[in-house]
């Protein structure tokens, strides 16, 4: 048996949102050992990576690595430079076209880092939650993306070229709406409440419920029939 075929490791992305702690726990759930990876990587705000910590701890990983990236150096995105964060964009909370809080290349460099540790681990496999229905528009969320990025694995690593390892890239939130994700997540037993999805909370974590993020979260949990949790600002 090859190397790489021995056990069931992955590496699963975790930001510390609703979305990457139910890929998390799905990972879990279908027998993987798991090994999440955090980015402080310049965004706005800590919150994020003290709720993945959070996560990671609750659902149990083998090991929780977070990792420094500036992605401030680069700018163009409200998320890691001074463009301000959008409020109110309507009752869905999604916006028409790619928004400000698109952070680029994003997905490309967390992705990459998520296959480097996995070609170390051993691991053919890694989880990363994006989502293609009930989402802020960015294109490093889609099916088409994910799969260009499998075929890079497997052409772009010592691993994918010598030992053939075929490196998949698991999205099993991609083809899923916000409601379902949450259903899914508490049927998982998730503690949605140590999540953060907010762009802009306050200092204390509370989010602002307006910025496009939040719409998002608020209307699934509305849609899917339960409350979310997690602190808000009171208004």
């Amino acid at each position: 048996m090859k190397r790489w075929m021995m056990g069931r490791k992955a590496v699963v992305l975790l930001s510390g949102g609703l979305d990457s702690a139910t890929t998390l726990a799905i990972a879990s759930e279908q027998g993987y050992r798991t090994y999440a990876l955090t980015f402080r990587y310049g965004q706005r705000h800590e919150i994020e990576v003290d709720a993945a910590c959070r996560v990671a701890k609750a659902v149990g990983v083998i090991e929780h690595l977070v990792t420094e990236i500036d992605l401030r150096t680069f700018g163009g995105s409200a998320l890691t430079g001074d463009l301000e964060v959008p409020k109110d964009s309507g009752a869905s909370g999604a916006s028409e076209g790619i928004p400000v809080t698109y952070v680029p290349a994003r997905n490309t460099i967390f992705l990459s880092f998520a296959l480097a540790w996995a070609e170390v681990l051993g691991s053919s496999d890694i989880f990363i939650g994006v989502n293609a229905v009930d989402y802020s528009g960015y294109p490093d969320c889609r099916p088409e993306f994910i799969d260009a990025f499998e075929k890079l694995a497997r052409f772009g690593t010592r691993a994918g070229v010598e030992e053939g390892r075929p490196f998949r890239i698991h999205a099993p939130l991609i083809d899923l709406t916000k409601a379902e994700i949450i259903r899914r997540g508490l049927e998982l037993g998730i503690d949605y409440g140590i999540t953060r999805s907010c762009y802009d909370p306050d200092a204390s974590g509370a989010a602002c419920g307006e910025c496009e993020s939040c719409r998002l979260r608020l209307a699934g949990f509305a849609a899917a029939g339960a409350e979310d949790p997690a602190p808000y600002q009171v208004t």
